[in-house]
């Protein structure tokens, strides 16, 4: 069985979390705004409202970026704390926008950081799609991100970034077998008739594709244009029986992820056995 390394998250709200690897603090599109900021833009306006669950998030080491282009993922406060960290990775042009510190990375492309404790975590860059087939040019260039430890013990995390569930995302999961996915929810509708990013159906698609991951929603809360709460992917995995697979972060509070032994059983419970089951129900000819 594999090992997999100890580390800790915090929900800050929104796109943000933080994740404690081996030392090294990690940060997940920065927005650290107050409540009640608005954001006009030519063609949209957003709000923010809820501000962060924690005040002090102390230093952070290095920031996720899925893209800078939006105040939604990347607001005042964060625009101000990329200036702060030793290293930004985001999209490449997210990257020549930002310039600094910041390192741009195309689909597939890799690079590595160091922790405090001496492992070497390699960042690459996933492929992302910011809504429906088509959306890039009205919603710029997106990006996801997995991150891997190797070693004795062994840790895979896929942080999805804005992006609903499609072909980008299937690649993912046959090119890497996570052990926690950090998945963008809420169902954001801000352009149309139509979700940018995770809603109830593209949860179950992600819960599909990747049948092992513990899956740790966020990106649902905390902004007006988020369409669907949590309790509505819960609703959708408890559907599937996979329930157990969720694990809801309570905002501002400090989270363990040790699950050696709860992955496996998790695996054991509702893996490939009850995709056998939905595929069964679904072929006349079984």
């Amino acid at each position: 069985m594999k090992k997999i390394l100890p580390f800790h998250a915090t929900y800050v709200g929104g796109p943000t979390a933080i994740l404690e690897i081996d030392g090294l603090r990690i940060m997940t599109d920065p927005t650290l705004d107050p409540a009640g900021t608005v954001y006009v833009l030519p063609t949209l306006t957003v709000e923010k409202t809820k501000g962060p669950a924690i005040e002090d998030i102390g230093k952070i080491d290095v920031v996720l970026l899925s893209h800078d282009q939006h105040w939604d993922n990347f607001d005042h406060a964060g625009r101000a704390l990329v200036k702060e960290v030793s290293r930004t990775f985001t999209t490449v042009a997210g990257a020549d926008r930002l310039k600094g510190t910041s390192v741009g990375l195309a689909p597939w492309q890799t690079d590595v950081i160091k922790t405090p404790g001496g492992k070497e975590i390699i960042i690459t860059a996933t492929p992302a799609r910011h809504g429906p087939a088509g959306i890039e040019k009205i919603q710029g260039v997106v990006t996801g991100f997995v991150l891997s430890v190797r070693g004795e013990k062994k840790l895979d995390i896929y942080i999805t970034g804005d992006t609903t569930y499609y072909e980008g995302v299937a690649e993912v999961a046959r090119r890497f077998d996570p052990d926690y996915i950090f998945m963008f929810a809420g169902g954001s509708r801000t352009r149309g008739p139509f979700y940018v990013s995770m809603a109830s159906n593209d949860a179950m698609d992600l819960a599909l594709a990747f049948p092992r991951p513990v899956i740790i929603p966020l990106h649902y809360d905390g902004w007006k244009h988020y369409t669907q709460d949590i309790e509505e992917v819960r609703r959708a995995y408890e559907v599937l029986e996979i329930g157990q697979r969720l694990r809801i972060l309570e905002p501002g509070v400090l989270t363990t992820f040790s699950m050696d032994k709860e992955n496996q059983a998790i695996q054991d419970e509702c893996g490939d056995s009850l995709w056998d089951k939905v595929l069964t129900e679904q072929d006349p000819v079984k």
